[in-house]
């Protein structure tokens, strides 16, 4: 049997299924896996009428739950659910969508309304039919165009944010503060973006009988408008301007157009994608201190290749980014980044977690002339030169025990 999901137009029931508490049959309830970035202990609470495994390869029915940010503010949910053994006839994919005015109780509480929904056609064809009641609950649902008519503000979505740290040690003091606002807009077709920003960290270092103070201070603004051209194409133009003293930049200022081609469908991005994308641009560049090639102010044009790779799937994720860069007058001064993480599933309860970035610089027309103080070196108050920049990281995690985890308990 195969269940479809109806169009907001024709939509005029939502199902609400309650299945009962009573688990007296001699059907074995089923084995239930959950991958996902979401409240495990809420859904094992409320979804108690399966048995909750916590690896996948003991499970009946999987489910893997993709998430990425939407233009509500919120995130987008993709319910993917998979039947292992006899119940492998069955897959059903379900979307769920949260905005920014969501709370975290209401935003888990409707994705177990989900996870319920469909689960229903594993529980039915598990021979636990005789042991549901559901109940249909009838509401008026509004038309998404609608919805989308008699907004105020048009899709926008406005972000305030700040943060403020002090440090103390008998030998080091720091303070900074951040401040920030954010504006997004995104439909089918676009997406603007603008992020303004102001950054002060003042910092002391005592070391014997003498005091390093460094005061660092960053602003900037950028902005950028992103056009979908079609399923696997789409085109923008970005731009900024910021002032930062650890890059000895008094004011720096870009414009540059760029376009992108998905080789995979972007419906599909939660899954799975392969970008390329092209950017060249122009830049100014205005110099607090003289540079090592001597410039107090230049002009530059430049531009950059990236490649993206993410695939989320059963046996773990990937994501990894080439990107290439250099000024086009001047190709010596370039810099390649490669970056990537790996998390893969190896055996029953064992998963390993890989990460690195590295990058060869050799645009550095930024730094200022002379040698690096001490003071500078020590509390990092401006940026050396550098031919590389190395990191990396790896993480093992074996689990065993228990295969079952359905109880919940969160006391101290």
């Amino acid at each position: 049997m195969k269940y479809h999901l109806l169009s907001p137009r024709k939509v005029h029931f939502v199902l609400f299924l309650m299945f009962s508490a009573t688990l007296f049959s001699q059907n074995d309830p089923l084995k239930f896996y959950i991958d996902c970035r979401c409240d495990k202990n809420f859904v094992r609470q409320e979804v108690s009428y399966v048995d909750h495994v916590r690896d996948q390869a003991q499970a009946n029915v999987q489910l893997f739950i993709y998430d990425i940010t939407n233009g509500m503010g919120g995130r987008s949910y993709t319910l993917d659910f998979k039947g292992v053994g006899d119940l492998e006839s069955i897959t059903k994919e379900l979307t769920y969508d949260t905005s920014n005015n969501m709370t975290s109780d209401m935003v888990r509480k409707g994705l177990v309304k989900k996870i319920v929904s469909g689960l229903l056609p594993y529980l039915l064809k598990s021979g636990m039919e005789d042991r549901i009641t559901y109940s249909v609950s009838k509401e008026e649902i509004e038309d998404k165009e609608t919805k989308e008519d008699d907004d105020p503000w048009n899709s926008w979505i406005f972000e305030i944010n700040g943060q403020t740290n002090l440090r103390k040690e008998s030998s080091r003091r720091s303070f900074d503060y951040l401040i920030g606002f954010e504006t997004d807009r995104i439909t089918e077709k676009w997406r603007i973006r603008t992020d303004l920003q102001v950054n002060q960290a003042n910092s002391r270092f005592f070391r014997d009988d003498e005091e390093f103070s460094s005061r660092r201070e960053r602003y900037f603004g950028y902005g950028s408008i992103v056009r979908s051209l079609s399923d696997h194409w789409s085109a923008g133009i970005f731009g900024g301007a910021s002032y930062d003293t650890y890059t000895n930049l008094d004011l720096a200022m870009n414009i540059t157009p760029a376009i992108e081609y998905n080789i995979f469908p972007y419906r599909e991005v939660l899954k799975r994608e392969i970008v390329f994308a092209y950017k060249i641009g122009f830049a100014y560049n205005d110099y607090i201190e003289t540079t090592i090639f001597g410039e107090d102010m230049e002009s530059r044009f430049q531009h950059s290749m990236e490649i993206q790779v993410r695939f989320r799937q059963q046996w773990g994720s990937v994501y990894s980014r080439i990107r290439a860069s250099s000024f086009l007058e001047d190709f010596a001064k370039n810099r390649v980044q490669f970056y990537s993480s790996l998390s893969v599933r190896l055996v029953k309860g064992l998963s390993v977690r890989f990460t690195s970035n590295f990058e060869l610089i050799r645009d550095q027309i930024n730094l200022p002339a002379g040698s690096a103080s001490l003071e500078d070196v020590l509390l990092r108050q401006k940026q050396i030169a550098t031919d590389f920049q190395l990191r990396t990281g790896v993480g093992l995690s074996y689990t065993f025990g228990s295969a079952f985890n359905n109880i919940i308990n969160t006391r101290l």
